[in-house]
């Protein structure tokens, strides 16, 4: 019988470096509401993601004509066509275009983890897609948590311990990582009632002070899509065309 792939949970991007592993796949996390929403977008058939890092260079790409979709702190940018909502993302805005985006957390932990064996973006919504497609790459896994400005959040963790569990569960994965043994406790914790556990989650009470809170239970929504979005190079596009 093989041997098991090991699971590790990085629960923010500061402390990325002590859990870099070049041929692990990494599987970033931004559930409210990056990797949520780039997941929407090519549900509605967006036909690439351009993450960046910075303001200045989401402003280069407007300046160049491309679609700008950049937030920080929640709140849209005065030089963007729209902010971090997955409702932002409809087929209307984005079928068959270029989007350049950036995000407060989200798309710096993408851009962190280009050196890795691949990088997928993960959310509720296409979590057994990234569970079959995981186990049948039959590599070690590195979740990766956007976390808050460095800091740890609730919402990304627990995605994290509901992937980490599902894959230990068909008995190709292991363990031997306290931050993915905290984050299955926590997210068995928390399901009995998700939403009701999702109220105390600082990054909701941020959105709702700014009216931004409606995408709550479509981010925490299982399985509404098999899609799976992948770095290639510097853009994101679908699993399909890596």
């Amino acid at each position: 019988m093989s041997h098991k792939r090991n699971i590790e949970v990085c629960f923010t991007p500061a402390t990325y470096e002590h859990f870099k592993n070049n041929d692990a796949i990494v599987v970033v996390v931004d559930i409210l509401r990056a990797t949520s929403a780039i997941v929407t977008a090519f549900m509605h058939g967006v036909k690439r993601i351009i993450p960046v890092g910075t303001l200045e260079e989401a402003k280069e790409y407007k300046s160049r004509g491309y679609m700008v979709a950049a937030e920080r702190d929640g709140i849209v940018r005065d030089f963007a066509d729209f902010g971090n909502s997955p409702y932002n993302f409809s087929p209307e805005n984005v079928g068959g275009k270029e989007v350049c985006y950036s995000t407060t957390n989200g798309t710096h932990s993408i851009m962190m983890a280009r050196e890795s064996y691949r990088v997928l973006i993960g959310a509720y919504l296409n979590h057994q897609a990234l569970v079959n497609y995981i186990t049948k790459e039959n590599r070690d896994l590195l979740i990766l948590c956007a976390g808050w400005k460095g800091k740890f959040n609730l919402e990304d963790s627990l995605f994290a311990g509901a992937l980490a569990e599902t894959l230990i569960e068909t008995g190709k994965f292991e363990t031997i990582c306290d931050s993915t043994l905290a984050s299955i406790d926590l997210w068995n914790a928390a399901n009995i009632n998700l939403m009701a556990y999702i109220d105390k989650v600082a990054q909701r009470h941020r959105l709702a002070k700014n009216g931004l809170d409606d995408v709550i239970e479509y981010c925490h929504g299982f399985d509404m899509t098999n899609l799976i979005p992948v770095l290639k190079e510097n853009f994101l596009v679908e699993i399909s065309d890596f």
